[in-house]
């Protein structure tokens, strides 16, 4: 009977131990969001959080947050690979204050459980209101996409991706960024690889600026009011520009020791259409700008497919 009695008694203690250690609540690998949810819920569809923030705590590597409704989510920083997709309800972050960012995206390497360091963004609203600093501020992350994602009103940038890592992705898909006090797309990143298509940079000091040893290739996409220059790419950075639209900004095109090709591109109704070498294609159209600026040269030998295979 004493040897039951110990072991029963062990395993009291045993089960005591395990309570104290187990975690409240395990990560998800989906959580939600509501407008009415409450932080101090476990996010999960029946009991949503209310915030971003709230909910990425809650939710595990790789894992997805989604909306239920339409709200204003807050901002949140980033720390590990995750998805949040808000497809089909109006989902917002208001960073209205000075100094203050919108999304921060800063995922640390060498955690063997985060391998990917990727993130996606679906269907969300970023307004800085004339007072927040930066609309999405990447930091560190080797993927980072953005599918259908506004960002206005920001006193700095739109969107910064400030990466040092190298190799590292940016592809932005069906996405705005428009009055923004800086540039509405900075590439400040070193061996950055952008990927823009169907992206629309409007009313900016620049559509989008590349610095150093980034490559962008640009489809389908619009630069338009931007007050110093709708392109422009610093000394080693790289543009392909291909069935685009540049208009009625100060310049339209700077590479200001950069290079930039363009393909079934049109270049109107800017102040300077271009400044700097710009590699044409042969089938771009360069209209109604006030100055012509500097001539594109062509892509290869005159013929009616000029430089074209």
């Amino acid at each position: 009977m004493q040897t039951y009695k110990s072991f029963g008694a062990a395993l009291v203690v045993a089960s005591a131990l395990f309570a104290v250690s187990a975690p409240a609540h395990a990560q998800a690998t989906r959580t939600w969001v509501a407008g009415l949810g409450n932080d101090a819920d476990p996010c999960s569809r029946s009991a949503p959080c209310k915030t971003f923030a709230g909910a990425i705590s809650k939710t595990a590597i790789n894992g997805i947050i989604n909306c239920i409704d339409s709200g204003a989510y807050g901002g949140v920083t980033i720390v590990q690979s995750i998805t949040i997709d808000c497809h089909d309800v109006f989902a917002s972050v208001l960073n209205a204050k000075e100094g203050v960012n919108g999304i921060v995206i800063n995922i640390p390497t060498g955690d063997p459980n985060d391998t990917w360091r990727t993130v996606r963004l679906r269907n969300i609203d970023i307004s800085g209101s004339g007072l927040g600093n930066i609309g999405i501020h990447i930091l560190s992350a080797a993927s980072v996409v953005l599918d259908d994602i506004k960002v206005t009103g920001n006193a700095k940038n739109g969107i910064v991706d400030a990466r040092t890592e190298g190799a590292s992705l940016l592809m932005m898909k069906n996405t705005m960024v428009a009055n923004n006090g800086g540039a509405g797309i900075s590439i400040g990143a070193q061996n950055s690889n952008v990927v823009l298509e169907e992206v629309q940079s409007l009313k900016n000091a620049y559509g989008i600026a590349i610095a150093k040893t980034n490559t962008a290739a640009i489809s389908r996409s619009v630069f338009s009011n931007n007050s110093t220059a709708g392109v422009e790419a610093d000394s080693g950075g790289q543009f392909m520009l291909d069935n685009s639209v540049v208009s009625y900004n100060t310049t339209g095109i700077a590479t200001n020791g950069g290079s930039l090709g363009m393909a079934n591109t049109d270049v109107l109704y800017n102040g300077t259409a271009v400044s700097g070498g710009v590699t044409s294609y042969g089938n771009n159209r360069l209209f109604a700008n006030t100055a012509p600026g500097v001539a594109p040269t062509p892509a290869g030998p005159s013929s009616p497919a000029l430089g074209q295979q």
